[in-house]
C-alpha cells in the first residue's frame, strides 16, 4: 500500500514544482496551481510568499499571474539550493545536503529524530519587501535612500549579510563602509540614475572579515584557554581569525585572533568563565573584569 504524503512532503513537491515552471518561463495564476495541486487559493498565496522572499518574482498588473525576472530564466539547479542552503549557514547544521538527506528532512517523522535547539533568529518576515528592492540595487550598483535612527542616509549598498540571527546591509555611507541592521531601515528607494563602481578593497575586506563591525581597524588579541575547555577550541574557530599558536604539556592552549570590536570578544570570554583570560591586549582583561563587579 503507497503511504500517504506528509504535509511537508506535498509543500516540497509543490514549491519545487512551482520553481520548475518559473525557471522555464511560464506565468502562474494563483487558481490554476490551486486547480492542479487540489488545495487552496490562500494555499497558493502563502506558496508565492514563501518563495518570494528570496526569488526575483515579478507579477503582471492585469493577468495578476507571477512569473520570474527575465533576467533569471533557466539558472536556478539543484546548486543553487545548495549554495542557499551555506549562505544562510543551513547546511552546518547536518552532515550532508544529498537528495535523501533533504528528503529524510521533509518527512513527516524529521521531528522525532532531528531537533535544534539554543539559536535565535530575528521574524525577517517584517522586512521581506527590503530584500528584493536590496538585493536589486547591489546587483545594479544603484544608489539607495532610507530612514535610519530618525535620519536619512544615502548608501551604496554592497552586501546582505545574516550575522548571529539578524541581517544586516553592508554599504559604503561618507566614504565608510557601514552595517545597518535591516529591522530598523525603513522607506527603502533605489535612485535609478545614481550608479556606482564597486571598490575592489571593500569587496575584500566583506570576504575576509567575520563580522559587521567595519568601521574599526583590526587588533590582535591573545587568549589563554585552560585545558578544561581546550577541546571545544580545537574543534572549532570560535573567536574571529582564530588560530591555535601554542599548547603546553598540560594543555593550555594560546590563541591568537583579530578582532575589529571588543563584543567579538568579551561576551565569549564571559561565557566561558573561569577558562578563559585574555593575555593581550592587557586593558581588555582590565575591563572584563572591571565589569564583573557588582554595582555599588
Amino acid at each position: 500500500m503507497k503511504r500517504k504524503a506528509s504535509t511537508h512532503e506535498r509543500l516540497a513537491e509543490r514549491l519545487a514544482n512551482i520553481l520548475t515552471k518559473l525557471n522555464t518561463g511560464y506565468q502562474l495564476g494563483v487558481a490554476e496551481l490551486a486547480h492542479e495541486f487540489q488545495v487552496s487559493t490562500r494555499t497558493v498565496e502563502r506558496d508565492f510568499d514563501r518563495l518570494n522572499t528570496y526569488l526575483p518574482l515579478l507579477r503582471d498588473a492585469s493577468s495578476k499571474k507571477y512569473f520570474l525576472d527575465p533576467v533569471y530564466l533557466g539558472r536556478f539547479k539543484l546548486q543553487d539550493i545548495q549554495n542557499f542552503a551555506q549562505l544562510s549557514r543551513i547546511s552546518e547544521l547536518y552532515p550532508s545536503l544529498d537528495m535523501s538527506f533533504l528528503r529524510g528532512l521533509l518527512d513527516e517523522r524529521a521531528s522525532q529524530v532531528f531537533s535544534a535547539k539554543g539559536y535565535y533568529f530575528e521574524n525577517a518576515g517584517q522586512f521581506a519587501a527590503h530584500f528584493q528592492v536590496l538585493a536589486e540595487a547591489i546587483h545594479q550598483r544603484k544608489h539607495i535612500s532610507f530612514i535610519y535612527n530618525s535620519s536619512l542616509r544615502l548608501v551604496q549598498p554592497y552586501r546582505l549579510i545574516h550575522y548571529q540571527g539578524n541581517w544586516y546591509l553592508a554599504a559604503l555611507c561618507d566614504g565608510e563602509l557601514r552595517a545597518y541592521r535591516l529591522s530598523k531601515i525603513d522607506q527603502v528607494t533605489q535612485h535609478e540614475a545614481m550608479q556606482f563602481a564597486h571598490d575592489p578593497e571593500i569587496l575584500m575586506q566583506l570576504e575576509e572579515d567575520e563580522g559587521i563591525w567595519f568601521r574599526k581597524h583590526k587588533q590582535e588579541v591573545l587568549v589563554s584557554v585552560r585545558p578544561e575547555v581546550a577541546l571545544y577550541f580545537k574543534q572549532r574557530h570560535l573567536f574571529p581569525e582564530q588560530s591555535i599558536e601554542q599548547e603546553d604539556a598540560a594543555g593550555t592552549l594560546l590563541i591568537r585572533c583579530q578582532i575589529r570590536h571588543e563584543m567579538q570578544l568579551l561576551p565569549l570570554v564571559r561565557f566561558w568563565i573561569p577558562y578563559i583570560k585574555i593575555i593581550q591586549p592587557a586593558h581588555f582583561q582590565q575591563k572584563f573584569e572591571q565589569d564583573l563587579l557588582p554595582v555599588v
